[in-house]
């Protein structure tokens, strides 16, 4: 729960006077992402795993699908994590082919690998049952390059804080599955190996990667020991958290690229593996507090609580309303204001859960006010959906020079009833 003892402000990263400006041509709700912002967050994440010589950060596309992101943070060195066929054709749209894409998937369709195969992406297998499949998509025979996805089971705790709990996901297979399926992978003549595993999302804490990166670094010296099988890169995959409460301190990427490194010194280089590349799939971390969701108060309503409606709802951020997530609210031209007056800010769903925040203290809103929906950039969009017959919003990205630009536009009626074109009412529906 909130701490209003210990509230501090998160600083908008566009001013009411530049939203209003965009908001005169584009209406709200939009999401509004900044550019700069972005850059030097990738910049900073590549400083800090540049002592190792193959590192690779695959953008996790699931969590922020723009083909003008995907395309700003290729520019900057990134490749793609994508977990679905729609997401590979992303990256092939943008030209992004070969080892830049790692296939994450899983329950994982035939035909799914045999695109990525066809753009010679890395395959990242969830299951030994899934070999056969991926063999079949391929022709007969597997890819020259995969990787396999592990899952050790049990709880994942650091110290004493449990982090997830591994037994109870999905993904991944157990430790002597792993075994198995490199020495099956190398028989059917596969000649290089990955291994990867997600055991907690949305970790603030700089031990997170470190911790992981040894339960990997350990398990492939036995994987050499068992198989014979030698691996030539280590995916960490994501799970590096972002502050969405403002008290909270971020992780550090320069102390988790140095834990990583430490560990990776005393288990690899030791051991005659120092040519072992790290890899990443970070999303959350990558573009979480580069996005907002802009939106305009517009109804306020006084009963046995105060309520103040926008004109954004559940549709544009579901996170609030799916997680109870906690996501900022800064009332821009008013961050310098007291937060005294306590309001639960809500869309118009019918839904009693669609709620931004909660018994929220803020600065007083007037109808008219832009809220700056904080930390919305990834996750925040693509999860939308059009229930009630919503539509879903603009987004913009905000440019290091001040400008802006529409990269994506808002869904209009047409659009939402672009796959009823076979009946012969649809030519009456887009009327209006």
């Amino acid at each position: 729960m909130f701490n209003e003892d210990r509230y501090l402000e998160k600083i908008p990263f566009v001013t009411e006077e530049k939203a209003r400006e965009i908001a005169a041509k584009y209406p709200t709700p939009f999401y509004l992402y900044d550019e700069k912002g972005i850059i030097d967050n990738v910049e900073s994440l590549k400083k800090a795993f540049a002592w190792n010589k193959g590192y690779k950060e695959y953008f996790a596309v699931k969590a922020t699908p723009n083909p003008f992101l995907v395309k700003l943070l290729h520019q900057h060195g990134c490749g793609c994590d994508c977990s679905s066929k729609t997401e590979l054709m992303i990256a092939k749209t943008l030209g992004i082919r070969g080892d830049e894409i790692m296939f994450s998937s899983n329950d994982t369709p035939v035909e799914e690998f045999t695109y990525c195969n066809g753009l010679g992406g890395i395959i990242n297998l969830d299951d030994i049952t899934q070999i056969a499949k991926v063999e079949q998509a391929c022709g007969g025979k597997l890819p020259r390059k995969m990787s396999c996805r592990y899952n050790p089971g049990g709880v994942f705790n650091i110290s004493n804080d449990i982090m997830d709990t591994p037994a109870d996901a999905k993904y991944g297979m157990t430790t002597e599955q792993i075994f198995e399926a490199y020495r099956i992978l190398k028989e059917k003549g596969v000649e290089e190996f990955g291994i990867h595993a997600f055991l907690a999302s949305n970790t603030v804490t700089n031990d997170y990667y470190p911790k992981l990166a040894k339960i990997l670094f350990k398990l492939i010296l036995k994987v050499r020991e068992r198989t014979g099988v030698k691996i030539s890169f280590v995916n960490l995959s994501g799970g590096i958290g972002i502050p969405y409460y403002p008290y909270q301190d971020p992780n550090d990427i320069f102390a988790i690229g140095e834990g990583v490194q430490k560990a990776y010194d005393h288990y690899l280089t030791e051991n005659g593996m120092g040519d072992v590349a790290i890899c990443t799939e970070l999303g959350r971390y990558m573009l979480g507090p580069y996005g907002a969701l802009v939106t305009t108060a517009i109804n306020e309503k006084h009963t046995h609580k105060e309520y103040i409606g926008v004109d954004a709802c559940a549709v544009n951020l579901m996170r609030p309303a799916m997680y109870g997530a906690y996501h900022h609210i800064s009332v821009l031209g008013k961050e310098d204001e007291l937060a005294v007056h306590k309001y639960d800010v809500t869309g118009s769903l019918c839904e009693n859960n669609d709620k931004f925040a909660i018994d929220r203290v803020l600065p007083k809103i007037d109808m008219g006010d832009l809220l700056f929906i904080h930390d919305a950039g990834a996750h925040g969009f693509s999860m939308g959906y059009n229930y009630n017959g919503k539509l879903k919003s603009a987004e913009i990205l905000l440019k290091e020079d001040g400008s802006y630009q529409l990269i994506r536009r808002a869904e209009t009626p047409k659009d939402y009833f672009a796959t009823f074109d076979c009946f012969d009412f649809y030519d009456e529906l887009i009327k209006e």
